[in-house]
Formats: structure tokens, sequence, C-alpha cells
């Protein structure tokens, strides 16, 4: 299982940005598949999910309305489309997939995530 994220960048507030996130070693369409970012010095959070046979997406209370999960099964891989971004937005983005039965979007398990991508905010 591989996980590769992109589409970070320096943004200032109120823009956008769509991150990719390239899967390997397994279909989309099989386990749960999500974002979470990590701010210096903060805790990891779960920003938005999907399950692998899901069509609905879920998100943090933070990031509702703002942020849009989406997948292309086709070519395996899952976007973040981030809106109205804020400047506690900025942390390191993280796709995260986990292949055990016990774990799907709640709970999560983060069994594996890739290199991030960086998205920091300016206000």
């Amino acid at each position: 299982v591989q996980l590769q994220a992109s589409g970070g960048g320096l943004v200032q507030a109120g823009g956008s940005l769509r991150l990719s996130c390239a899967a390997s070693g397994f279909s989309l369409d099989t386990y749960a598949i999500g974002w979470f970012r990590q701010a210096p010095g903060k805790e990891r959070e779960g920003v938005s999910c999907i399950l692998g046979s899901g069509v609905r997406a879920y998100y943090a209370d933070s990031v509702k309305g703002r942020f849009t999960l989406s997948r292309d099964n086709a070519k395996n891989t899952v976007y973040l489309e981030t809106n109205s971004l804020k400047p506690e937005d900025t942390a390191v983005y993280y796709c995260w997939t986990d292949t055990r039965v016990a774990y799907g979007c709640y709970p999560p398990g983060y069994e594996y995530w890739g290199q991030g991508t960086l998205v920091t905010v300016s206000s």
C-alpha cells in the first residue's frame, strides 16, 4: 500500500487548494480512505473520510461546508477540495487508509499514510 499526497502550497485566507492523493497497491473501493492533518505542536486531526463502498464522505466540524472529498476510482486517486481556507487550516495534510476489518471512518485506524503535503494559509 502506498499513498502519495500532493497539491499543497501557500495561499491567502479565503483561497482554495486542491489536494490529490495517488493510491497504489489497493483499489479505492476496497477500504476506507481519508485525510488527516497535523499542525506544528498539535495532535493529528481527522479531516475527512469515505468508506470503500461508500458514496457519502464524512467531515470534521472544523471543515464542514468548506472542504469536499472526492475520488476517481479509475485513476485510483482521492481529492480534497479545500475552499475558504483559514489560517487555522495551516498544517501538513496526509491521506490515509486502513485495511483492517475493525477500522473504517469511525473509528479511523490510520494504518497507512504517505508523505504529506504542506498547506500554509496566510492571514
